[in-house]
């Protein structure tokens, strides 16, 4: 994850020290023989989080043009190591109303980034914070190197329970990994802004399984087969207030329709904030969970 402050002042100039971290991490990555997303997770005038207190991206071209500009920078310092690192172009749209000019300026900016670099690869995820229902409504692939990215917490409520950071949250909120489905609607309506999808094609008195994700990913599914398009999973997990029990039940739930669909993926996070795998709170049963990555 990459904000643009960290390469760029707030008058758009370039900062190299910025870079050099980014290439720090690609050798970092290539030494150990692992892949790595580039993920421009604020840019100016937007990000997903509104205490970063940006604005104006969606309706200000110049902002747009700033943005795409940068990706093309990007792709001069970095498409070279195409076989190891992807483009992610802006993480989670939030508002559907956003739809629109965001396909417009995610099409314009993979055409200039393909002038520099014709087959690095590049990802692009939809509103409602990457949401995998948004995935219908994102542009069509312009080529064979362009992935459809989404997220998954999947129950919001339970992968997310007790979260500091939500104000409609109760802090106290403990939910298992098998509850019933009236259960979780129930407090995802008394803890959330929003119900989480999908709720309504399961009866409320059975209990959550990983039949939820296959009937989640299906639409999805079924798009990428008939764009030819690649599915990827950047972000899922399970926040660190569940117990270990059921962060990994719920792992092995959406393993499970990952790997029936072949959808790669990227759990999140490695250490620390608030999701972290290798914390103690994961430490007996990290070794089951890491088999299911």
């Amino acid at each position: 994850p990459v904000d643009y402050n960290l390469v760029e002042d707030r008058d758009g100039n370039y900062i190299d020290e910025g870079f050099s971290y980014i290439q720090k991490a690609i050798d970092w990555t290539r030494k150990y023989k692992l892949n790595m997303v580039l993920d421009l997770h604020k840019t100016y005038g937007f990000s997903f989080d509104t205490g970063e207190h940006e604005s104006g991206f969606f309706e200000n071209p110049k902002h747009q043009e700033r943005f795409i500009k940068l990706w093309e920078e990007f792709a001069r310092r970095f498409a070279s190591f195409k076989d190891s690192v992807a483009f992610e172009l802006l993480n989670e749209v939030t508002e559907k109303e956003y739809c629109g000019t965001w396909n417009k300026v995610a099409t314009e900016c993979i055409a200039r980034i393909r002038k520099i670099s014709p087959d690095v690869k590049i990802l692009v995820g939809g509103y409602y914070h990457n949401n995998v229902i948004a995935l219908k409504d994102i542009i069509f692939p312009p080529d064979e190197n362009v992935v459809y990215n989404f997220h998954c917490y999947e129950p919001l409520v339970f992968t997310h329970q007790a979260a500091h950071w939500i104000d409609t949250m109760d802090k106290s909120l403990s939910l298992r990994a098998n509850e019933k489905y009236g259960v979780l609607k129930a407090k995802s309506e008394g803890n959330l802004r929003q119900v989480t999808a999908g709720f309504k094609d399961f009866p409320e008195y059975a209990e959550f399984t990983s039949a939820y994700f296959d009937k989640l990913f299906s639409e999805a599914v079924k798009i990428a087969e008939e764009r030819n398009v690649a599915l990827y999973c950047g972000e899922y997990g399970v926040i660190n207030n569940a117990s270990a029990e059921d962060t990994l039940a719920w792992y092995r739930m959406i393993s499970s329709a990952f790997e029936k669909h072949g959808i790669g993926r990227a759990a999140w996070s490695y250490k620390e904030m608030d999701f972290g795998l290798v914390d103690a709170h994961l430490d007996s049963v990290r070794d089951e969970i890491i088999t299911l990555l």
